[in-house]
């Protein structure tokens, strides 16, 4: 994914930590791990050609130029952060790329944590999106709110607050089977696994709160299971990647 390979390797997690007077020791690096499946869509026209170029489309037919707009939802399927589990913990990324890879540093993000999910949770949560998505943010910032997600291998649908502040609806292309299409052997990001991108172009994809409010239908869509670990992470700074 020639977006992820232009960008400075720099992780910003979405949770700062502040420690006041004389520095201790350094703290014990924590085990994590985790499974989940995105619903996903964005701006750009099908299939998103973010994951092979160094600038997003600029085919939007507004002002504005070269952007990816993105709403991100996802559901954990498995996983644990030392002693923190994960298994059925929703969240939401939104936000918008920006039009110009090459400089390491995408536009604006909020990450929304479902309200069922525990402090503990949004705190390991953070951390690990700092691995998925390693590069910088002119923006990023947390929110909380009420979060649906519901998929199966024809359609998924995600909404938050009922979707009044965000929402996507994907339904998949129809394949010369019963099955949907699936891109296979691309990089998700920073991610180093995962099962797959089922084609499937969104019914609407939007984010309906604040400033930096959008909304498109019929463009890019698709689902993704992504599995990564602390161990990935750790092999790929030692690697220098």
């Amino acid at each position: 994914m020639k977006r992820l390979a232009l960008v400075v390797a720099v992780i910003v997690s979405s949770v700062v930590v502040a420690i006041a007077g004389t520095p201790g020791p350094p703290a014990k690096a924590v085990n994590w791990n985790m499974n989940a499946t995105i619903i996903e869509a964005c701006s750009c026209p099908m299939f998103c050609q973010c994951y092979f170029n160094s600038h997003p489309s600029g085919a939007h037919g507004e002002a504005g130029g070269h952007y990816c707009k993105f709403n991100n939802a996802f559901k954990v399927n498995k996983g644990t952060y030392g002693a923190v589990k994960l298994d059925g913990a929703k969240f939401w990324v939104a936000g918008d790329l920006g039009g110009d890879f090459t400089t390491g540093t995408m536009e604006w993000a909020v990450v929304t944590f479902d309200r069922a999910t525990s402090k503990e949770q949004r705190d390991a949560i953070g951390t690990i999106l700092g691995s998925v998505y390693p590069v910088k943010w002119n923006s990023l910032t947390t929110a909380e709110g009420d979060m649906s997600w519901t998929a199966s291998k024809d359609e998924a649908h995600a909404l938050l607050d009922g979707g009044k502040t965000a929402e996507v609806s994907l339904k998949r292309y129809q394949g010369n089977t019963s099955d949907p299409i699936v891109i296979h052997n691309l990089k998700y990001w920073g991610v180093p696994r995962n099962d797959g991108f089922i084609l499937m172009p969104n019914v609407v994809e939007a984010y309906r709160t604040g400033d930096k409010a959008f909304e498109y239908k019929g463009t890019n869509g698709f689902m993704i299971t992504i599995d990564q670990s602390s161990k990935d992470a750790g092999a790929a700074a030692k690697s220098g990647k």
